[in-house]
C-alpha cells in the first residue's frame, strides 16, 4: 500500500511539473516525453486521473494527518 501511494504521488508530481512547463513556455513536455504518441499520452493522463482518485481515497480512508496537532 505504501509503494502504491508513493507511485501515485510521483505520477502526480510528474504531471504537475509537465503542466507547469506547458503553462509557462507553451511546450508540451509530457507529449514530447511520450514520443508524440497520442495513445501513450492519453494513457498517462488516464493513469494520473486514477492516481489522483486513489490519493484522495487514501487521505480519507487512512487519515494520515489525524495525530498531527
Amino acid at each position: 500500500m505504501k509503494l502504491t501511494c508513493i507511485t501515485c504521488v510521483l505520477l502526480l508530481v510528474t504531471l504537475g511539473i509537465c503542466s507547469a512547463v506547458y503553462a509557462f513556455t507553451g511546450f508540451n513536455l509530457l507529449y514530447f516525453m511520450c514520443f508524440k504518441m497520442d495513445f501513450a499520452y492519453r494513457s498517462f493522463l488516464a493513469v494520473c486521473g486514477v492516481s489522483a482518485l486513489f490519493t484522495v481515497y487514501s487521505l480519507i480512508a487512512f487519515k494520515p494527518f489525524k495525530g498531527l496537532k
